[in-house]
């Protein structure tokens, strides 16, 4: 059992909220300290077999951190240290957000899922750009997910996310544009055509780029198809797919799946894998999935469905720091056993 096994009944005995802010806290500590290089040592997997160019970039693995376990930017070097291959912090809003009351996260163990209400509490494109045109970068792609102060209104978010775009802007290697979080006001608005060829659009113009959409699974067939037009009429350079979800599969075992928010982890894999087949088949982007990645297969599922990386967040709480390390080593294996030579010759086969 590894050690993260033996620690995590008492880290689950937490609130998951507090158990998320004591190894968070626990790895801004070893940030810039003799520590973070034997994470290094420990947790990379370095073959040339599973590095990746995508929307002009290089990525050294396909196995990235989902927006939302670094929002405000404080650990991507250590998180890059424990193997992934790049690191998406945020969501950040224009102004300071807290977010929506406690308690707002709940787990459903015999599920391997949480779900969430936080609210995109984060201290605020000033503080977060500020942090990244200052701190250590990661040597892996470093990505900003931007999103919607709650006190904006609708008309009003093309200006809302340029503000957080402009203060982030300098600090980061690619941006994606948030129009899909199910616990924050105003989003379902956000995700219509119009409403994103404005936000999108003043993106563009400003020179957000690389530039992504990141959509949610609860959107319509008709609705994805729209977006995806959006993404090819402004040229965008990516999607990522998707989001948490507020439908609750019939699956579910705890309790806890009454609670208001967004489901994330296992019960949402496969679903999620079938958006990115769905995405595939209409538009050339490249795409980053999201959605249950906990292991090597569900990872090569995402990858032959069409998507060139993936990302996780509840993955990581179930499964600890080694998930990455994992996961690589696993898709190692699996492109040896089917014939490929690289990751990339595995994207989109069984499209």
């Amino acid at each position: 059992m590894n050690p993260y096994q033996l620690a995590k009944p008492v880290l689950f005995s937490l609130p998951p909220e507090t158990a998320h802010r004591t190894i968070h806290g626990l790895l801004q500590s070893v940030r810039d300290t003799p520590v973070e290089s034997f994470l290094e040592h420990q947790y990379r997997v370095d073959d040339p077999r599973l590095s990746t160019t995508a929307f002009g970039l290089d990525f050294p693995n396909p196995v990235g951190v989902a927006a939302g376990f670094d929002k405000n930017a404080e650990i991507p070097t250590v998180l890059a240290a424990l193997g992934f291959g790049h690191i998406e912090v945020g969501g950040v809003t224009a102004k300071p957000q807290s977010g929506n009351s406690r308690p707002r996260m709940f787990r459903l163990p015999e599920d391997e899922a949480l779900i969430n209400r936080m609210g995109l509490n984060n201290e605020g494109a000033d503080a977060v750009g500020e942090r990244l045109s200052t701190g250590p970068r990661p040597d892996v792609p470093l990505g900003v997910n931007l999103a919607l102060s709650e006190v904006t209104d609708t008309e009003d978010a093309p200006e809302d996310y340029l503000y957080t775009y402009e203060r982030v802007a300098d600090g980061a290697d690619y941006f994606v544009v948030n129009v899909s979080c199910p616990n924050s006001e105003g989003f379902r608005d956000l995700q219509n055509r119009d409403s994103l060829e404005a936000i999108l659009g003043t993106l563009v113009d400003a020179g957000a780029d690389p530039l992504l959409v990141k959509l949610s699974p609860d959107l319509p067939d008709p609705a994805v198809e729209d977006a995806l037009e959006v993404v090819d009429d402004l040229s965008l350079d990516g999607i990522i797919a998707s989001n948490t979800t507020t439908s609750r599969p019939d699956s579910l075992q705890n309790a806890n799946q009454a609670e208001r928010g967004g489901l994330s982890g296992k019960p949402i894999e496969n679903s999620a894998t079938e958006m990115i087949r769905f995405i595939a088949d209409r538009s050339d982007v490249p795409i980053i999935g999201v959605g249950g990645v906990s292991d090597a297969e569900g990872a090569y599922q995402k990858i032959r469905a069409g998507a060139s990386m993936v990302q996780l967040y509840t993955g990581m709480i179930y499964e600890g720091p080694s998930i990455a390390r994992d996961i690589n080593r696993g898709l190692l294996d699996r492109l040896e056993r089917d014939g490929f030579d690289s990751i990339e010759d595995a994207v989109g086969v069984d499209r």
